[in-house]
């Protein structure tokens, strides 16, 4: 008799602990994995947050953000360095965000390193075609991915953000969202750090030349009727700190998008290039992605 009171009484106990802290329940996870690419003859890994209720909620498909880090970062900086699945977590269960997966790919590493960086396709480094023709069509039948326009969208930092912006303009029938933030819309000339390897230097020059060619503000100015009205198609959001070197080039870019009279978000808040700026931007673009879902 004592064995079964003892029984219920945990029972009891755990029911009221679970009441009391429903965080012991299902959890989000972050797991990393790879595949391997025809394309670039490598195994690229990528990096994805999975929301709470997918492993209990197996017939449900989830609308999905392609989040793209900045140079020399890797699939892991955006959960690591700016804690995107804590402030997902955090977002979610404040009802101000809906839960979606989120992927990381990896497209950077250390140039001393010899690692390449880039969303585009430059001599050696056909990263573009591996992302469209690769990464993404695996990821949206691996994982239950919704997979139309209006539940897709794309954002980064730095690099990354310059990526998602031109992603998003030239594949404007996928996204129905991009959030940039501290992006380089286009770069100038800038020398490699003189202690560089040549085959880093070569490679971050590749880069910088890829960034010029897909210049996002020239892409805007030069918009004929019909680009203008895929570019209106997006719901945009551009964000970069008041210290940050990159803010001319992106108060550029909001400029053209206003002489096109294409609707865009555009923030200016205090802080610089850094983690810091980063992961509190996170506050502001996963409620704006949930809303472009939601439209």
């Amino acid at each position: 008799m004592k064995k079964i009171f003892l029984s219920l009484f945990i029972t009891c106990l755990a029911w009221g602990a679970h009441a009391q802290y429903p965080g012991w329940g299902p959890q989000s996870k972050v797991v990393t994995d790879s595949i391997y690419s025809q394309v670039l003859e490598s195994h690229r890994a990528y990096t994805i947050y999975l929301p709470k209720s997918y492993d209990t909620e197996t017939t449900r498909k989830y609308p999905i953000l392609y989040l793209l880090h900045g140079m020399t970062g890797i699939n892991t900086s955006w959960f690591y360095g700016q804690r995107a699945n804590d402030v997902m977590d955090r977002l979610v269960a404040s009802g101000e965000a809906c839960e979606m997966i989120i992927v990381s790919p990896n497209a950077g590493g250390d140039f001393y390193a010899g690692a390449w960086n880039g969303y585009f396709n430059m001599p050696g480094w056909s990263y573009e075609d591996f992302f469209y023709q690769e990464f993404l069509p695996y990821i949206e039948s691996t994982y239950r991915v919704a997979g139309n326009k209006q539940n897709r969208a794309i954002a980064g930092l730095s690099m990354g953000a310059n990526g998602a912006t031109s992603y998003a303009q030239r594949y404007s029938d996928m996204y129905c969202a991009v959030y940039a933030i501290s992006s380089g819309m286009t770069l100038p000339d800038m020398p490699a750090p003189p202690d560089l390897s040549p085959d880093g230097k070569e490679k971050m020059a590749f880069l910088i030349r890829a960034v010029q060619e897909h210049n996002c503000i020239t892409y805007v100015a030069e918009a004929d009727e019909a680009r203008t009205e895929q570019l209106r198609s997006i719901q945009w959001f551009v964000d970069c700190g008041d210290d940050d070197f990159l803010l001319d080039t992106n108060i550029d870019f909001f400029r053209a998008m206003r002489a096109k009279q294409i609707p865009c978000e555009f923030r200016v808040r205090d802080g610089g290039h850094d983690n810091e700026y980063w992961h509190s931007g996170l506050y502001l673009m996963l409620p704006f992605i949930s809303r472009s879902f939601e439209k």
